[in-house]
């Protein structure tokens, strides 16, 4: 029955990410928001919702370590699995310099996380403090991304959906999003027990894993459209939102105790060399592509990580 929870949630999880995306961006479409402004919005925050709903949720039921390790296992895994499987698949080749200041800030909010949980709490001052940074950041992107729309005279779609059924299908996005928090995490709690292994565990493999999955879409489908520096933004900004939107917001509901020191001795440390290996792959940052065997060298350093976790 674990199992089936498990996966029951992770295909729960995965549709209704995407529900999210689609309801959303038609609905900034009818209203003329900017595709650039939705996606450092709205598909940041739609891939990571995931990672919110199971973070919530597993607070509430008494496993902060599931928590905190789904949200650091996401981070290692999209940059590990994730864009190491892309690069793979498609070369990535990205010519965008401003890259490098998400880059900075990703790296920026994984070291706060590791200063805010160095006394084992993450408490509702810290979590308010990632919630404010998050608006500042998004602020920023916002209003960078309206000059560079404004520069370019950005033309807008048509919405693809009526009012009613845009919003009907983010409704039920959010509903799918609960239930599907509340399987996943009934099944990876379980799974701990019968498996004898710790939460941290679950949450950093097979919880931060099914969390991601949206990303993985959204990265693929970016790279075949020739949406290199989407498919790497999309990424990065994820990660951002994880820490800063992800802990921020559970925290303020409920103070996350990390039990598991390993999670700021190792885990927390592999999630920054990941990130610093991304930026020395795509460097010159203006032509600069994570070739095949870049990614092959990421996936074979996520693969790594997960067979020494378990070990």
């Amino acid at each position: 029955m674990a199992f089936l929870w498990l996966l029951l949630g992770l295909v729960l999880l995965f549709l209704s990410g995407n529900w999210l995306i689609k309801g959303s961006v038609a609905l900034s479409r009818r209203f003329k928001v900017s595709t650039l402004v939705v996606g450092l919005t709205v598909v940041a925050f739609g891939t990571s919702a995931p990672e919110l709903f199971v973070s919530v949720k597993a607070a509430w039921d008494g496993v902060p370590d599931l928590a905190v390790g789904n949200v650091v296992g996401s981070n290692i895994a999209n940059i590990g699995l994730i864009l190491g499987l892309v690069a793979m698949v498609v070369p990535i080749v990205s010519q965008n310099r401003g890259i490098l200041f998400d880059w900075v800030v990703m790296v920026l909010a994984t070291l706060l996380l590791m200063f805010f949980a160095y006394n084992g709490t993450i408490g509702f001052w810290e979590g308010l403090t990632f919630v404010l940074a998050l608006v500042l950041y998004v602020l920023w992107s916002v209003l960078q991304a309206r000059r560079k729309s404004a520069r370019q005279g950005e033309a807008f779609l048509a919405p693809g959906l009526l009012l009613w059924q845009a919003l009907s299908l983010i409704v039920l996005s959010v509903a799918g999003l609960y239930v599907g928090a509340e399987w996943l995490v009934k099944g990876a709690k379980s799974l701990a027990l019968n498996w004898g292994v710790s939460d941290r565990v679950i949450g950093i493999s097979i919880v931060a894993f099914g969390t991601s999955v949206p990303e993985l879409a959204t990265s693929l489908i970016a790279v075949f459209r020739k949406e290199n520096d989407i498919s790497v933004g999309n990424i990065i900004g994820s990660n951002i939102f994880n820490i800063l939107a992800v802990l921020g917001l559970t925290s303020l509901i409920s103070p996350l105790r990390i039990n598991d020191n390993a999670m700021l001795s190792v885990d927390l440390l592999i999630s920054i060399l990941f990130a610093v290996v991304l930026l020395v792959f795509m460097l010159p940052l203006k032509s600069g592509c994570v070739r095949r065997w870049k990614g092959a060298l990421l996936f074979l350093g996520y693969v790594l990580y997960m067979y020494l976790l378990y070990t």
